[in-house]
């Protein structure tokens, strides 16, 4: 059984849970155990209980973000002794990519990241199919382990050399399964869609600038007309080729993010509808499914609700 442990920062916890959660077939083969920060019994020494992991795990995530860059712990710490140890092939870093940020140029940018191609989990339109991604790259590292050991080839380590003496503070054994079900509030559910018709706005109104900056002939126009509702046009040489208009509206009380294919549409009236939901750990969004590929099975970000919108905005330009 491989040891598999987290390194990131609390502020992206709900997105590591995330990632365990997908995690679920390579524990339940009994071929991982994976181990963080939360698994920490009350009375023992922080440090200690953490780098005595880490010393000891076959494959080390890094869960990568603007926030993990920036914490001291995550990267003059953890990070520096996973990168150490992973060049004496005592064990595989994964470097795991959240959120966009500069980790090119990190110590571990030169390794392959995951999902494929480095793009971040938050920027893929279904989180769940980014995340999936991500398992399936661990379970190659976790066979490829089983195969030649930590060492990538190299012999393994003595036993004497990979397991740490046992902690004055070890307590009883305990279970890594202690996730409970979260409640969502109105509030809670509210909040999220005001963030994330925020974010769509600041999203729509750079990719508006770049689509004008990368092709000479076109023109774009972006307005953010109030706190609930934006449009965008596109022109070549004079001529409206793509329009839309993006607000928070719906039936009812359950308010979403509608879509129109047209800048001045009513109240009411949209070619798509992005509804907030939850499962028992986060919130995300889900289409009516009335536009061609909005899928009802699509759990979206905000990140990727912007992308999904912004898609069916171009695409009458392209």
């Amino acid at each position: 059984m491989a040891s598999v442990f987290f390194s990131y920062s609390h502020k992206d916890e709900g997105l590591r849970d995330q990632l365990e959660t997908h995690l679920a077939m390579l524990k339940n083969q009994g071929l991982i155990d994976a181990w963080y920060d939360r698994r920490i019994v009350a009375g023992s020494d922080v440090d200690d209980s953490i780098f005595e992991k880490l010393e000891t795990a076959d494959i080390i995530l890094l869960l990568v973000s603007s926030d993990f860059l920036s914490s001291t712990y995550c990267y003059s710490r953890e990070m520096q002794r996973a990168m150490e140890r992973h060049d004496a092939k005592e064990a595989r870093v994964i470097p795991v990519i959240l959120r966009h940020c500069d980790w090119h140029v990190a110590p571990f940018g030169k390794l392959m990241a995951a999902p494929r191609d480095g793009k971040p989990v938050t920027s893929w339109p279904d989180r769940d199919e980014a995340l999936a991604d991500v398992a399936k790259q661990i379970r190659k590292a976790v066979e490829a382990a089983g195969a030649s050991g930590p060492a990538s080839g190299a012999a393994a380590a003595p036993v004497a050399q990979r397991t740490a003496a046992p902690s004055p503070a070890a307590s009883l054994p305990r279970s890594s399964n202690l996730r409970l079900k979260k409640e969502f509030t109105e509030q809670d559910r509210d909040e999220f869609l005001r963030s994330t018709f925020e974010y769509v706005c600041k999203f729509f109104d750079g990719s508006v600038q770049a689509v004008g900056e990368r092709n000479p002939d076109i023109k774009g126009h972006f307005e953010r007309v109030d706190s609930r509702r934006m449009s965008a046009v596109l022109y070549r040489g004079g001529k409206k080729i793509a329009e839309c208009s993006v607000r928070v509206d719906g039936f009812s009380r359950d308010n979403g993010i509608a879509f129109s294919h047209g800048a001045s549409a009513q109240h009411g009236s949209f070619n798509e509808l992005l509804n907030v939901h939850t499962d028992e750990q986060s919130l995300f969004l889900t289409t009516m499914g009335m536009s061609f590929g909005g899928g009802r099975e699509k759990r979206l970000s905000p990140e990727g609700a912007a992308e999904f919108l912004w898609e069916l905005f171009i695409k009458n330009a392209q």
